[in-house]
């Protein structure tokens, strides 16, 4: 029987051409519910745009469904999750728009320096009013890089036919890749000072929100512009508004708001400030791209081969049934490692210890590779991307096992040693208890513990004294956090401890530098690791 792939939406007559040939292509409107779940009883394989949501009810209707594919980088409308439940594998195309994002922030970038829409605005009612709309050269300007993922990458590339200097902030990537890149490592602050255009290309953690913010812009060098064609949030708009009005800044460009449909802003007033509607993938380049891309996974997929983009590579039971409960567990390490890191280690070892290390284990790398990075970079991190992602970053990760049981039938560690000279290391364990997966992380670096690795974690490191745990809670409560859970670790009474609470809310960064501040923490840290 010829498989059926069913084309919910629009998709590029080039793509349509990549399955004609071997597959039944069936159409339907995606976003007729009725239409969709009956279509869906026979199909193979489902690509869809944005329109149509993918939910656990779509899946049920679809026994046959070997994989579902998303013509464009976001994934909001399709579970995920319920997908895997069913061996379903997800496809979709991260990369297909990239090239497009870094252009519209050069896009906005120029227009900003030369004052483009407004003198086009100006002209088109009638004014002709050129010393009005004097802008500045972009050559020989310094220009911050906020974010060296690979929008940022092929932005700070395109700039430097601009004969600009280049700097960049970015904790996650080794200083001889930026090296590489001709790109100037620096500080946050010193981005800040220095910079006479600002792009941000960084995903939306609660890290990153509002990351350029009142104190932020408070010590930009003035007359600085600055851009932002990434995640709505990351510059926050009533600050910039402030900084325009008082005309510390000079000028922004924005395609992306921190509330989307935005048909209103404090920065819509302003004749030096361009405004796009999140046009960053927006071109016809990108939704073909797209659709190429998924087309081809789709067809890679039905006939059994390696799929570069799937999203969730395990599904399908390509990985040993003992091997698989320490997946979500291993994934959890790498983000608690760099949320206590701050930033990446040039060498990352995932070890693996007890009785598990019978099975082939090297899948857990992946699942540490991944975790490492899902919350420092702006493309979903996948099984497959995530040894490229650590490559373009300067990161090597090796897999360690070892036969020696310890106090667990099976130990996962993840240490690494930063530039600074600091060591870093987590370290967990699976339970299975009443055919529940007991996730729990057991140590953070000489640490030990015994917390759940689920939810909204926390942690302080600080002088053990009295009253710091009230205080915190305190601190908290007047916050609106509540917390779920406390353990506090320590060597011995007065020295170093350690704090890790979970939350049952996200916090964020002013109130976790509160906190840290208010105890005399050099630094907190957040991680979520509640399941997407």
């Amino acid at each position: 029987m010829t498989p059926v792939v069913l084309i919910a939406e629009e998709l590029a007559p080039a793509a349509l051409d990549v399955l004609a040939y071997d597959f039944d292509v069936r159409h339907v409107d995606g976003t007729d519910r009725a239409a969709l779940l009956a279509a869906l009883t026979e199909a193979d394989a489902l690509i869809v745009r944005s329109a149509t949501h993918v939910d656990v009810e779509a899946v049920a209707a679809a026994p046959r469904l070997k994989v579902v594919a998303r013509a464009g980088v976001g994934l909001d409308n399709v579970d995920v999750a319920a997908a895997t439940a069913h061996g379903v594998m997800v496809v979709n195309a991260p990369t297909s728009n990239i090239v497009s994002a870094a252009e519209q922030a050069i896009a906005l970038l120029l227009s900003v320096a030369r004052n483009t829409a407004s003198a086009s605005a100006a002209l088109k009612r009638g004014e002709w009013k050129r010393s009005r709309y004097t802008g500045v050269e972009v050559q020989g300007k310094i220009v911050g890089v906020v974010g060296l993922g690979r929008i940022g990458v092929l932005f700070a590339q395109r700039m430097a036919a601009f004969g600009t200097r280049l700097i960049a902030y970015d904790p996650y990537i080794q200083p001889a890749r930026a090296a590489q890149l001709g790109v100037r490592l620096v500080g946050l602050d010193e981005l800040l000072r220095e910079s006479d255009f600002i792009s941000v290309h960084l995903p939306r953690t609660p890290e990153t929100l509002g990351l350029i913010g009142e104190k932020e812009l408070a010590t930009v060098k003035p007359g600085v512009r600055i851009i932002n064609a990434a995640r709505g949030g990351l510059v926050d708009e009533q600050a910039l508004a402030d900084a325009l009005t008082e005309g510390r800044v000079a000028g922004a460009g924005l395609d992306v708001f921190v509330t989307e449909p935005a048909t209103s802003s404090p920065l819509f007033g302003f004749d030096n400030v361009v405004v796009t509607p999140h046009l960053g993938a927006s071109t016809s380049e990108a939704q073909d791209k797209a659709g190429l891309a998924v087309a081809r996974s789709v067809k890679l997929a039905l006939q059994g081969e390696f799929v570069p983009d799937a999203v969730n590579v395990q599904a399908g039971g390509v990985v040993d049934e003992d091997v698989r409960p320490l997946l979500g567990l291993t994934e959890r390490l790498g983000k608690v490692f760099t949320a206590l890191a701050g930033g990446i280690a040039a060498n990352v070892t995932v070890e693996v210890r007890g009785q598990i290390v019978s099975h082939d284990v090297a899948v857990l790398k992946l699942a540490a590779t991944k975790g490492l990075f899902a919350s420092v970079v702006e493309e979903r991190v996948t099984y497959v991307n995530a040894p490229q992602l650590a490559a373009d970053r300067g990161v090597e990760v090796e897999l360690v096992v070892n036969r020696e049981v310890s106090d667990h039938d099976n130990l996962v560690t993840v240490r690494g040693v930063l530039p600074d000279g600091r060591s870093v290391s987590v370290a967990g364990s699976v339970a299975v208890v009443r055919g529940r997966e007991l996730r729990k992380l057991t140590r953070l670096d000489e640490f030990e513990l015994e917390l759940d690795a689920g939810g909204v974690l926390l942690f302080f490191r600080y002088s053990d004294r009295p009253g710091v745990v009230g205080r915190i809670g305190s601190i908290l409560g007047e916050s609106g956090v509540n917390i779920a859970a406390m353990q506090v670790a320590r060597r011995e009474a007065g020295g170093e401890a350690l704090m890790a609470l979970t939350v049952d809310s996200s916090v964020d960064a002013d109130l976790l530098s509160t906190v840290a501040a208010e105890i005399g923490s050099a630094r907190g840290s957040i991680v979520d690791l509640r399941e997407e």
